[in-house]
């Protein structure tokens, strides 16, 4: 298979840490004479229709950075970009700390409520846009995924080239992750133990499902401390499905505190609310780092309000 050319480098910055949007025409050609009439068919309506008025302002710019205008010939394989249009959003008021910085690695302390990466309303207000703006860091990527709501160690690659080595870290299960988590207390629940079960994540469906199935998924658990109801967990999960210490928590009869998912969906709420957030935290990553082959472990420094404060949680 001939494989796909690389996409040329953007003649636009970035906004915000934010990437423009990219296009490109269709390499085979078609029936369309101008720019517009290809992307008034092509796209859906909504998108045509902002689309068409950026090009009428001259703000949709081809591979020589000169704007594209709607009478502009339909030429194939051509590249467009131009900036999207931006969620409001509500600034999510806490740090994210930088813990490490090399030339090839950023490890951050993740605050909750921070994404990890832009998705749907959460584009400005994530990690990869703050640090890329902050750090001067335009090409800087995830090299794996940590929930919104769960606070801690997130790592992000540097240099393009080298993303591959270190998402292969997480692939081939070469990370030695620890989680700390706030949930109830029962001691009917015999600990520690594995858990392992089959979690499947529909796209659009909020909640993740264990079915009836071989187990694609693993975690040990275990109980650091008491204190009257409550416990104190550390989570060990040797795969890294999603929701999957919350749904293997929630599994025991011991739903992390603060989640709006596990064992039942609740109402969400309001954009600006940051009252209860998610007791889970990804206090340890351990590994070889594959370019320089130097052993690393980070800690997070962040705590669990619910464990550490409990009166203001």
């Amino acid at each position: 298979m001939r494989r796909r050319s690389a996409a040329p480098t953007s003649p636009l910055p970035q906004r915000q840490g934010v990437d423009p949007v990219h296009l490109r025409l269709p390499v085979t050609g078609g029936p369309w004479g101008t720019v517009r009439e290809y992307l008034g068919e092509r796209l859906p309506a909504v998108a045509a229709e902002r689309v068409d008025g950026l090009l009428r302002a001259g703000e949709v710019v081809g591979e020589d950075g000169r704007s594209v205008g709607p009478a502009d010939p339909f030429r194939p394989g051509a590249h467009l970009w131009f900036y999207r249009e931006l969620p409001a959003e509500v600034p999510v008021p806490f740090e994210l700390a930088v813990l490490h910085r090399d030339e090839h690695l950023v490890v951050v302390d993740k605050p909750h409520f921070l994404a990890t990466t832009p998705r749907g309303r959460h584009v400005v207000e994530t990690a990869l846009s703050r640090l890329r703006h902050t750090l001067d860091l335009p090409a800087l990527s995830p090299a794996h995924r940590l929930d919104r709501l769960t606070a801690g160690l997130a790592m992000f690659v540097v240099r393009p080239q080298d993303r591959g080595a270190y998402q292969s870290l997480f692939r081939d299960r070469l990370v030695r992750k620890e989680y700390r988590a706030v949930a109830a207390y029962d001691p009917a629940v015999e600990l520690p133990r594995t858990v392992r079960s089959h979690i499947v994540k529909e796209r659009g469906v909020i909640a993740a499902q264990e079915l009836d199935a071989p187990p694609n998924s693993e975690s040990r658990i275990g109980l650091l401390e008491r204190r009257g109801g409550l416990g104190h967990y550390v989570l060990r999960p040797s795969t890294g499905r999603t929701h999957q210490l919350r749904l293997h928590m929630s599994g025991l009869g011991l739903p992390i505190l603060g989640d709006p998912v596990y064992p039942v969906v609740l109402p969400e709420p309001a954009p600006d609310d940051f009252r209860r957030p998610l007791q889970l935290l990804s206090a340890a990553m351990e590994f070889t780092d594959p370019l320089t082959g130097r052993p690393c472990r980070f800690e997070s420094r962040r705590t669990l309000a619910a464990w550490s404060d409990p009166e203001s949680w």
